[in-house]
């Protein structure tokens, strides 16, 4: 590592207010990011505004004026990349904050981590909450092995297609398979799985984790079948397994 160059900071990102979340004590989370942000003015985050309500909340006495804030989603040029990671090899911090959970974790910010360790920058994971790991604990399905697949193909054969695929290495390889949706689509993927996976197969549904709304139940398709519940625009973790 590089002496003169900054640290890249990964700043977990809670789905409500700090003051909300019952998951991470409220000594833990809060004063770690907080003696983070007190000394990092430049920051990379998915969303301006609800990174600077985020930071506001861990640390109302930062400046905000002072916050030097760089866009990184989908939309983001590759070029833009190496201008947004300058600060650190000016011998600046940098802190990386996800829109909601671990950066690099189901989000855009592992380019940056990529490109920090091409650069011999020290890469700094701060402890927080990951909603993958979280559901994963709670399923009570295989944590020795598991696979996260992203999101699903929006054409229906082609998801009808992945869903067999998924189910079918579940059962070869005795491995939970998780899987996310576009929130507001979540109520007919659940509609898909009860149709297409197999009775006896295994499925999680973790929503809202460490929301005072958070939901996270275990059942086989059959049973799903009699208990509906209503998954929309509400983000969730889907974690299948066929014994």
């Amino acid at each position: 590592m590089n002496t003169s160059f900054g640290k890249l900071y990964l700043i977990p990102c809670t789905l409500s207010n700090p003051g909300e979340t019952t998951v991470v004590p409220e000594d833990v989370l809060p004063q770690t990011i907080k003696r983070s942000i007190d000394f990092i003015d430049d920051y990379i985050v998915e969303n301006e505004k609800t990174a600077r309500r985020f930071i506001k909340s861990i640390h109302p006495e930062k400046k905000q004026p002072d916050l030097k804030l760089s866009l990184l989603n989908k939309h983001t040029e590759v070029a833009e990349h190496y201008t947004m990671i300058q600060p650190l090899l000016e011998g600046k911090n940098i802190g990386l904050l996800s829109e909601s959970g671990c950066p690099g974790i189901a989000d855009p910010g592992a380019v940056i981590v990529k490109l920090a360790h091409e650069k011999g920058i020290q890469v700094v994971p701060l402890v927080g909450p990951s909603s993958i790991l979280l559901a994963l604990m709670a399923s009570g399905m295989n944590g020795q092995s598991f696979a996260f697949n992203g999101y699903l193909p929006i054409d229906n054969q082609e998801k009808k297609s992945e869903l067999k695929h998924f189910e079918r290495l579940s059962h070869e390889r005795n491995q939970s398979q998780l899987f996310i949706e576009t929130p507001y689509r979540n109520n007919k993927l659940l509609e898909d799985l009860i149709q297409i996976l197999q009775p006896t197969t295994h499925l999680c549904i973790a929503c809202d984790i460490t929301l005072p709304t958070e939901f996270i139940k275990t059942k086989t398709i059959a049973d799903w079948k009699k208990n509906k519940v209503d998954l929309h625009k509400r983000p969730c973790i889907f974690i299948i397994h066929k014994m």
